[in-house]
């Protein structure tokens, strides 16, 4: 007669890999403002501009999000489709081949953006430290 194995499922880590160094919890909001099912402005599209804004091109944006010129230019177009005044001015030819600048409603677009982050952060701040705390000791 065949004996029947039985195993034990390995206890529950949650989230803490054997070997690896303990990794201190972050919280990251993750605003979102959508039309429809389209993102019109999120986290992705403001690190972009910010990045636009840091590196001068949307090819050196893109590179240094790790992104293809390719999406960071739809992320872009989408973003000043969504807006009532572009974000993003792009110059085509010229001596240089052209080049892309963030507007002033691109930047006031950032600066507003962060602000509501850094707002809901602070006033929810006791409530963050609350759920925080609901996490598994590591």
């Amino acid at each position: 007669m065949a004996t029947k194995k039985t195993t034990t499922p390995p206890p529950a880590d949650h989230g803490k890999s054997a070997g690896s160094p303990a990794t201190k919890p972050q919280l990251k909001l993750r605003m979102r403002v959508s039309v429809g099912e389209q993102i019109a402005i999120g986290p992705g599209k403001i690190a972009l501009l910010e990045a636009l804004a840091e590196q001068g091109s949307i090819t050196a944006a893109a590179k240094a999000l790790d992104m293809s010129y390719r999406r960071a230019w739809m992320l872009i177009d989408e973003l000043n489709r969504s807006l009532a005044e572009p974000a993003v001015a792009s110059a085509t030819g010229g001596q240089r081949g052209g080049g892309s600048e963030l507007t002033e409603a691109g930047r006031r677009l950032i600066e507003l953006y962060r602000g509501v982050e850094a707002q809901a952060l602070k006033a929810c701040a006791a409530d963050i430290r609350k759920l925080m705390k609901l996490l598994a000791k590591t």
